[in-house]
């Protein structure tokens, strides 16, 4: 059986995951959800990856789970590991090392929402919409609002839930669901730009910047402080804090080791 998540390498640093199945709108199907969680934590694993870039084939990037799947599950067993498996990719992209880019276009519904909301940047075309529908068909979207009403405020995002509504890129950038929207012929170059950028700096700074940060947003303040400061020490001690301040007071490039 073939897959439909393709890794596609963009250069050295910069690789991408192709939900590759337009037929279902890229569905996050029982086996499109366990090839995306083995793709994300093989270039998790890869040394050489340094940012992760999610797509979505044909249309649109994802209209979310297969619904034709969700009607075929017969107990309550067999629902709990669909969701249980969606959850799963969604931490992977949370905890894992490297800074995860969604580069959307056409439509972005349910736990193809989700999983916008979850990646650490995103970016889209202007012509994309974003959505929490489940209200119209029965099923609330309880597992996509976690990952949702942790990028935006609450009123926005209960309009969301309760109308079930699709916003349109611009809004979304306003309410902060996505960084940027460009035109479909520049969205490519500029996520590029974007995924360049951050592949220049130290990986290991990355790592312990993007764990702190997801930490620390959890935590009360006094123990966030608390953390971080423990972070940045740990960061101060690493070869490449030295040898990026080095360079900076040396007014030259610096030379990253990962170490």
């Amino acid at each position: 059986m073939t897959s439909n998540i393709k890794i596609k390498r963009i250069n050295s640093e910069i690789s991408s995951i192709i939900i590759n199945e337009p037929k279902t709108y890229n569905s996050l199907s029982f086996k499109n959800l366990s090839n995306l969680l083995k793709s994300l934590k093989k270039l998790d694993a890869d040394k050489k990856t340094k940012v992760i870039i999610i797509e979505g084939a044909g249309k649109g990037f994802s209209a979310g789970h297969n619904l034709k799947e969700v009607r075929s599950l017969k107990n309550k067993d067999k629902y709990q590991k669909l969701f249980n498996l969606c959850s799963k990719v969604m931490l992977q992209i949370v905890e894992g090392k490297k800074p995860v880019i969604a580069k959307v276009h056409g439509a972005a519904f349910a736990a193809g929402c989700q999983l916008v909301a979850s990646c650490d940047l995103a970016y889209s075309t202007k012509d994309s919409l974003f959505a929490t529908p489940g209200v119209n068909i029965g099923l609330f979207c309880s597992t996509p609002m976690v990952a949702v009403s942790r990028k935006i405020n609450r009123k926005p995002m209960m309009e969301m839930l309760l109308t079930g509504e699709p916003i349109k890129a611009t809004y979304a950038k306003e309410i902060g669901l996505i960084n940027d929207h460009f035109s479909k012929s520049k969205l490519n170059d500029e996520v590029l730009k974007v995924a360049k950028k951050i592949a220049s700096k130290s990986n290991l700074t990355i790592k312990i910047g993007k764990q702190a940060f997801y930490k620390q947003l959890e935590m009360p303040l006094r123990k966030a402080y608390a953390y971080t400061s423990k972070m940045m020490t740990i960061n101060m001690m690493a070869m490449d804090a030295k040898e990026g301040i080095s360079a900076f007071l040396e007014k030259r490039q610096p030379n990253w080791k990962d170490k």
